[in-house]
């Protein structure tokens, strides 16, 4: 794809919903996307178990109070655990991405679209066994992502030549991989804070062909000897997804999968020395945070908001961001396309922001490193983030 480019910004607004269907009907049954029981990976981490059951017991402002302080007793006991060898950040695609959506109902700005860069991260540590171990955080396939629903019903009928002014592709994951002068064969995990719009068929392949990529063989796995690691509320929910869900994933793509290439977890786990995977649902069902201690602290990643600042509101300067959370007394400003549970989601972006350390950057900003991060474009004005981190490296 073309690198983004100064245009009239009537093309980005083509670029608008369809009035065409954007989802294809529900399935007659529940898709029988493979649920493999769950795997003790890595060490249990039960510091957290409490906040889960709050939320319906005792309701969500009472999780959000219980999430503050255990945020901060997990913090101590994470920062002991030790550090990964290393941590890198590579640029996959940048993309418009709805307004309304990643900064919901904060912005002045009246444009449709902002624009987010997608990045994989790149995590080496060693087992206790002397073991090492790669986990691949954010592996997105962009060329396959783009067939999930959404992203396509606004695709469909606009010329290639006005996406092209849309989207910048950096480079695939493979590449990316191999110029971290890592082999494929030696990656051990693939994550994502959760599977909207993933298709992992080329990432860990498929047991029988696939029509649409390859219609004589099963799929190759890019990653042979990698398994998916995956909540299992997640597995459980796109196996009968409901109507709000509908819009953002491709459940038909995990039908084939291969069930001993999936790693499922039910829980908080901590995978190596300062390295762990902690439950933070509300945005997904079976969202993920992917939290990690390094030479300048603890960082969590996930894409429960697309910028820094949207936990810090009162640092922003995108119109209309600091005034509405001030208005409405509202500590963050979230990433929020299906509202699938906004309070829930709400209490884990509390629970993000306060196991994270401060930035050696600016100290008034976060170390949480949204994955798809909002970016400046000149197609989007009135977007331009106020901060952003752009990368993460750690012993390299």
């Amino acid at each position: 794809m073309a690198h983004v480019r100064a245009a009239p910004l009537d093309a980005l607004k083509k670029l608008g919903p369809r009035s065409s269907s954007m989802v294809t009907p529900p399935p007659a049954e529940p898709l029988e996307i493979p649920v493999p029981t769950t795997t003790d990976l890595g060490a249990e981490i039960s510091t957290l178990d409490v906040i889960h059951g709050i939320d319906h017991s005792e309701g969500p402002g009472a999780a959000l109070r219980t999430a503050r302080l255990r945020a901060a007793d997990f913090r101590h006991e994470f920062a002991q655990t030790g550090k990964p060898t290393a941590v890198s950040t590579h640029d996959l695609v940048t993309l418009p991405y709805p307004t309304k959506f990643g900064l919901w109902r904060a912005p002045a700005s009246p444009t449709p679209f902002l624009f987010i860069t997608n990045r994989l991260v790149i995590v080496r540590w060693t087992d206790s066994d002397g073991q090492q171990r790669i986990l691949l955080w954010e592996p997105s396939d962009a060329e396959l992502d783009a067939n999930t629903p959404y992203f396509a019903s606004i695709s469909r009928g606009i010329p290639e030549r006005v996406q092209n002014l849309a989207v910048k592709r950096y480079a695939t994951v493979i590449e990316r991989v191999r110029e971290a002068g890592i082999d494929p064969a030696d990656v051990d995990y693939l994550a994502f804070d959760h599977l909207h719009t993933q298709d992992v068929r080329r990432l860990i392949g498929t047991t029988r062909p696939q029509a649409d990529i390859s219609p004589d063989f099963p799929v190759e796995a890019a990653f042979p000897n990698a398994r998916l690691v995956v909540q299992r509320h997640e597995l459980v929910a796109m196996r009968d997804l409901h109507p709000i869900q509908r819009p953002w994933y491709q459940p038909e793509t995990f039908v084939d999968i291969n069930p001993d290439r999936l790693l499922v977890i039910d829980g908080d786990r901590l995978l190596g020395p300062g390295v762990a995977i902690v439950r933070t649902p509300g945005h997904a069902t079976g969202n993920q945070t992917l939290v990690l201690n390094t030479d300048s602290g603890v960082w969590a990643l996930s894409e429960n908001v697309i910028a820094t600042e949207c936990l810090t509101p009162e640092l922003s300067k995108i119109p209309g961001v600091s005034s509405w959370a001030k208005h409405w007394g509202q500590e963050i400003v979230l990433n929020a396309n299906t509202i699938e549970s906004t309070a829930t989601q709400y209490n884990f972006c509390i629970l993000e922001k306060t196991l994270v350390d401060r930035s050696a950057t600016d100290e008034r900003f976060l170390q949480f490193f949204p994955t798809s991060e909002l970016t400046s474009s000149v197609l989007s004005p009135g977007t331009a983030p106020t901060f952003t981190h752009g990368s993460i490296r750690h012993g390299i």
